[in-house]
C-alpha cells in the first residue's frame, strides 16, 4: 500500500497562493489516480481535484480557474497549486490514490491551510 505525505500548508492572506505536495512512498507513475481533498471545520471531507494517470485534471466548481493540479511521476508527487486563495479554502488537505473509478483508497494525514488577515 502506497504511503502519501503532505507538506506545503500554511497560513496565508487572502488573494496569495501556496503549493501542496504529496509525496508517495512508493510507484504512481502506473498506478494511480491521484486526488486532492479537503475538510473544513465542521463540514464533510470534498472532493478538489482529481489528477488522472495521464495528467488529466478535473476540479471542483468552488476552485476552478485558481487551482491546478499536476504530477510528477519520477518524483512519485503530486502538487496543488493553489492561487487566489479565499477564506472560505481554509480547511486540512488531504491527498489520496484513486480507484479505477475513482474512490478514495489510502490517504496522507492532512496539511492545513488557513486563509485569513
Amino acid at each position: 500500500q502506497v504511503q502519501l505525505v503532505e507538506s506545503g500548508g500554511g497560513l496565508v492572506h487572502p488573494g496569495g497562493s501556496l503549493r501542496l505536495a504529496c509525496a508517495a512512498s512508493g510507484s504512481i507513475s502506473s498506478a494511480y489516480h491521484m486526488g486532492w481533498y479537503r475538510q473544513a471545520p465542521g463540514k464533510q471531507r470534498e472532493l478538489v481535484a482529481i489528477i488522472t494517470l495521464v495528467g488529466i485534471t478535473n476540479y471542483a466548481d468552488s476552485v476552478k480557474g485558481r487551482f491546478i493540479g499536476s504530477r510528477d511521476n519520477a518524483k512519485n508527487t503530486v502538487y496543488l497549486q493553489m492561487n487566489s486563495l479565499k477564506p472560505e479554502d481554509t480547511a486540512v488537505y488531504y491527498c489520496a490514490t484513486l480507484s479505477p473509478s475513482l474512490f478514495p483508497q489510502s490517504w496522507g494525514q492532512g496539511t492545513q491551510v488557513t486563509v485569513s488577515s
